[in-house]
């Protein structure tokens, strides 16, 4: 569908969004600063549903690579029953499944999920999800977030939109002359401006402003770690919940906006575009396929020096993160099968020998490989590690540091059942997600057992706890000890235990040595 098309179909979209009272009949209503809402009452009426709430105005035309500006208003009753549009992007992985009408540059949304029976003054725990994606794909849409157990314990879910890619964090240097210096990260502003909504309005559907959890996986949970040292977000989360990802020096670098602009106005300049005007002016398509086809150029957060003054490694060094309680953790699995595949003890000794030098020892200490067996763990372990391990690791031991407040450790364990994308039973990347959200009946071609289904209800009662006390613990579940106070951690599997972590001394290795080539590719 090519821009203009898109533009006329969104505009009949939006013509039918304000309906009469005969249509509403039974539909649950929720009055927000910008107007009167109606839902949907969803899975057997227990919950309701709000979808495709604006958060902040249509990033489109002159708005395009601008902070968001407030949401517009509107008059009547707004239809909430469907997703808004998601953000821009292409087809990156097959397992990214959307029940919206399509991508759009209108498509800052959110969609609000209560216990059917909330009401304004119930003040329920609030958690918002920030998706993954690589900062290149993903939408609040996915069936895998939608629709979830998480709120019949008692929360409000929101999940959100935020722009991708080269219209989420383009930064050149013609944008930041236009802005005082500032450019890029302007998918990041939409989380503040989606958090700066919930703390608005959450009320109405039943939520509590004044305890609201952000959480997210991948390239969310990277953005996650990064609004807790951005000045803006400051209050508008209490606690916060990482799967699998930091933005401290891991797969998804971050550089200076001296480095990006001069990198990001090449690319700018590529596209034909002379002026920031004409490159606003860009139909969406052209724009897509210029950054989709440029090879080596990616678009992510930015230090930009105002919207993100420090990086997240120095801000919490020095104490200066958001104190609040975390959960971080990522899968046993997250990158396997490649080093190791065909790994004996021999190779593995030879690997340590070309990668590390005269350092190979010390390598082979922390990474033992005296037998094929062990050299495969080691380089499974390795690999892991340099994807997303050692990012989350980082963040970890840096707020145990200097937090100052409870922390709490996982390591997602339980191989997911063999299906098209995942034939072979690992705690892959991502493969937690339909335990937490209690949807695993939307994994498609999977064989789920009964021990997957008390997994995922253990880990929607830690989730939920965390949300609403700030600890995972309770009734009936394994107990979780802290990580900032005795380096414990939880092991999610069929039987859940607790332990100290038998790869510390590998990740302790990594982080001070700075071993071992990061890989660089999409965060997921």
């Amino acid at each position: 569908m090519n821009a203009n098309l898109r533009r006329t179909t969104l505009a009949v979209g939006v013509a039918l969004l304000l309906v009469s009272g005969a249509a509403l009949g039974q539909a649950p209503i929720a009055t927000t600063a910008q107007g009167k809402a109606a839902g949907k009452v969803i899975h057997n009426g227990s919950r309701k549903a709000f979808l495709g709430l604006p958060y902040a105005a249509p990033p489109t035309g002159g708005l395009r690579w601008k902070a968001p500006r407030p949401a517009l208003s509107w008059q009547g009753v707004r239809d909430a029953t469907k997703f808004g549009a998601r953000c821009e992007q292409w087809h990156v992985w097959d397992d990214y499944i959307f029940q919206d009408s399509g991508p759009s540059e209108d498509c800052l949304f959110v969609n609000v999920y209560a216990p059917v029976k909330a009401k304004p003054a119930s003040k329920l725990p609030v958690m918002v999800w920030i998706h993954g994606g690589g900062f290149i794909a993903g939408a609040g849409s996915e069936p895998r977030y939608s629709d979830s157990t998480l709120v019949d314990q008692g929360v409000v879910l929101v999940t959100l939109n935020y722009r991708l890619g080269v219209f989420g964090f383009l930064a050149t240097d013609d944008l930041a002359a236009e802005n005082s210096g500032h450019a890029g990260n302007y998918g990041l502003m939409d989380m503040v401006a989606a958090l700066e909504w919930v703390q608005a309005n959450i009320g109405a559907f039943g939520g509590d402003a004044n305890n609201v959890t952000i959480f997210g996986e991948s390239a969310g949970s990277f953005a996650v770690s990064t609004l807790t040292v951005v000045p803006s977000a400051r209050g508008l989360f209490h606690k916060v919940i990482g799967e699998s990802g930091a933005l401290f020096n891991g797969a998804i670098p971050m550089g200076s906006l001296a480095e990006r602009g001069k990198r990001d106005q090449a690319w700018a300049e590529s596209t034909g575009a002379r002026t920031l005007a004409e490159l606003r002016a860009l139909p969406v398509d052209k724009i897509l396929d210029a950054a989709k086809n440029s090879k080596g150029v990616g678009f992510s957060p930015v230090m930009d020096g105002q919207f993100l003054p420090q990086s997240a490694p120095d801000a919490y060094a020095a104490g200066q993160q958001a104190h609040v309680p975390a959960i971080i953790g990522w899968n046993r699995e997250e990158r396997t099968g490649t080093l190791s595949k065909d790994m004996t003890a021999e190779k593995w000794k030879a690997y340590a020998t070309e990668h590390y030098g005269v350092r190979a020892n010390e390598f082979l200490s922390a990474f033992p490989g005296d037998t094929d067996e062990q050299a495969i763990r080691s380089a499974d372990v390795l690999t892991t590690a340099q994807f997303i391990g050692l990012a989350t690791w980082r963040w970890a031991e840096a707020d145990a540091s200097t937090g100052k407040v409870p922390l709490y450790r996982y390591s997602f364990d339980e191989p997911s059942p063999p299906e098209r994308l995942h034939p072979v039973p690992k705690a892959f990347h991502s493969a937690e997600l339909e335990y937490v959200f209690g949807t695993l009946d939307v994994r498609q071609g999977a064989t789920w057992k009964p021990e997957d289904r008390v997994l995922s209800q253990q880990m929607i009662s830690y989730w939920t706890n965390f949300a609403k006390t700030g600890d995972p613990n309770g009734k009936g579940l394994p107990e979780w000890p802290r990580y900032d106070t005795e380096r414990a951690i939880i092991h999610l599997d069929k039987t859940i235990t607790a332990s100290p972590d038998a790869n510390r001394a590998k990740y302790q290795y990594l982080s001070t040595a700075e071993a071992g080539l990061l890989l660089r590719e999409p965060s997921r």
